[in-house]
């Protein structure tokens, strides 16, 4: 199975890219699902098709899903919302009300991933395309397992053996107690989710594409997304520059705008070098309904299998370190005189020659000071780590 994560700064055009790229997989023959995972879903529209919760049919070998997150928990957390509903409704809330609380910040989401887990176990389809939030929800998306993994190592084995301790004595007061079906289903969902995290982040299965307008702010959160992606292990392999103006718009109004894409298309080819940028130009109408979309896949694949590799490996790491992160960069073969490293603020600017590579930090990096940068074969290493305190600072800190 090949797994395609599209996401992108909201109003990018990233479902529409989405809904091309599932469209021209069907028509090759692939068995295709694309899946919406954004709470404000917009596929059904950019399709200009109904869709339900469940899988549905648009044509041969393509079917599309929005996911509604009250169909998931009725159908996959039952025992849950039974135990979430009868806590709310112990504490005087109405029965409808309580089942609507169930469905808590996040979970739609997470129902995403499960469902992503569901069809990689079951072998239903030969890709999946997702069509993403915008780029925060994502972040948040791709989080939740390595969230899962520490509350079911560190939290959950205690939290459950307290219970079982205290469960006799508190039943009797507390009707609502949870019991071990509770903690089994917590268990299950928590694993599922770190099952999805395995499959997301294995390079021959999984990749995210990264779509952006040539606008400064669109490109700036796109490479902190893009640096976040590597800091949680999930692999990009294109970035998508939608929306840029034809050679055939000759009106002079645009000229500014023109000059201005330009200069912003080649920031991007320096900000992600060395993943391929593939472009897309603004249409004379809005791309709803296959027509529309076919012609925006021509454009943005060409000939091309939308499901290959464009890219594989990646172009910088983030790995956490005693005393801070460590970002990795490969730079083989670089001669370590004509290397510049520069920090402002949380961009890192690191030049070689001529030709520079701006990488915009995650917050995590953000806020720490880079303590060494070297060459480490064909890597350049450079550790980030809290600013060291004065003498006077510690000396008092210790007293």
């Amino acid at each position: 199975m090949r797994i395609i994560l599209y996401t992108g700064k909201g109003g990018v055009g990233k479902t529409s890219v989405a809904a091309a790229t599932a469209l021209r997989a069907a028509k090759l023959g692939y068995k295709t699902l694309i899946i919406s995972t954004d709470p404000a879903h917009s596929l059904a529209d950019s399709l200009d098709q109904p869709l339900g919760s469940e899988p549905t049919p648009i044509i041969p070998n393509l079917w599309g899903q929005e996911v509604d997150i009250y169909h998931e928990i009725e159908t996959h957390w039952g025992t849950l919302q039974t135990y979430m509903a009868s806590v709310l409704s112990r504490r005087g809330i109405e029965d409808l009300v309580a089942e609507e609380l169930t469905a808590l910040p996040g979970m739609e989401e997470m129902a995403s991933l499960l469902r992503l887990n569901q069809y990689y176990a079951e072998d239903q389809f030969d890709t999946i395309i997702v069509d993403c939030a915008p780029t925060g929800e994502t972040l948040r998306l791709l989080s939740f397992p390595d969230v899962a993994r520490w509350y079911l190592q560190r939290v959950f084995p205690i939290e459950r053996q307290v219970a079982n301790i205290i469960r006799p004595i508190v039943r009797p007061l507390i009707d609502t107690f949870p019991d071990d079906a509770v903690f089994e289903a917590i268990k299950d969902l928590l694993g599922q989710l770190d099952r999805t995290h395995k499959i997301l982040t294995q390079p021959t299965v999984s990749s995210v594409r990264l779509v952006l307008n040539p606008e400064r702010m669109v490109i700036k959160e796109a490479q902190r997304t893009f640096t976040y992606l590597n800091l949680y292990g999930y692999h990009v392999d294109a970035v998508i520059s939608n929306r840029y103006l034809p050679a055939s718009v000759t009106d002079h109004y645009f000229d500014s705008w023109k000059e201005s894409q330009e200069r912003y298309n080649l920031l991007v080819e320096e900000c992600f070098a060395p993943l391929p940028v593939l472009r897309i130009p603004l249409f004379e109408q809005e791309v709803v309904g296959q027509e529309m979309l076919q012609r925006m896949a021509d454009a943005l694949f060409g000939n091309d299998d939308p499901t290959r590799f464009y890219f594989q490996g990646r172009p910088h790491t983030v790995e956490k370190a005693k005393d801070g992160y460590v970002l990795s960069l490969p730079l083989p073969l670089a001669d370590k005189a004509a290397l510049d490293l520069t920090r402002l603020g949380d961009e890192l600017i690191v030049r070689l020659g001529n030709v520079k590579r701006n990488i915009i930090l995650p917050h995590a990096l953000a806020t720490l000071e880079v303590k060494e940068a070297r060459l480490e074969g064909p890597l350049l290493r450079v550790h980030f780590a809290s600013k060291e305190r004065p003498a006077y600072e510690r000396d008092r800190k210790r007293r």
